[in-house]
């Protein structure tokens, strides 16, 4: 697999995003911060990462909490997975959530999320009167049962 070649801007003081081993999809976001964040409980914060991209056409940088953070500290993303469509070239903020019954602080440099890079296609529409039987047709929401 040959990687995709992506412009980025580094204002932080943070190295650039990398993935952590070799079979890794996501590269951590680290928080850019003067001043340390507390979250109280079920406090939202949006934090700069100080970082800022151009994704080539048929790309998105989509955001997804990093579980080690979810699971040790209650922390999470909102709107996840969140995604960074090509032709936005501000400042990646990313949506932190404290979940916890615990505040939580976050400072400068810490990994809160992590960032996949995806190829995306594009949909066109074809109108049609009807569509074609599936074995799960209709079957919604839990239709398959609990087991």
């Amino acid at each position: 697999m040959s990687p995709v070649n992506i412009k980025i801007i580094n204002h932080s003081s943070n190295p650039l995003p990398e993935y952590a081993t070799g079979g890794s999809v996501g590269m951590d976001l680290r928080a850019d911060l003067v001043n340390s964040v507390t979250l109280k409980p079920l406090q939202r914060e949006l934090i700069p990462t100080g970082l800022f991209i151009e994704l080539p056409d048929g790309y998105e940088a989509q955001i997804r909490p990093r579980s080690g953070l979810a699971v040790k500290q209650g922390i999470t993303c909102l709107n996840s997975p969140g995604t960074i469509d090509s032709d936005y070239r501000g400042e990646i903020k990313i949506i932190l959530i404290n979940l916890s019954n615990e505040d939580q602080v976050i400072l400068s440099g810490d990994r809160i999320a992590q960032m996949i890079i995806q190829k995306v296609e594009r949909a066109q529409w074809v109108e049609a009167d009807e569509l074609s039987i599936s074995v799960r047709n209709a079957g919604g929401f839990g239709h398959t049962g609990t087991t």
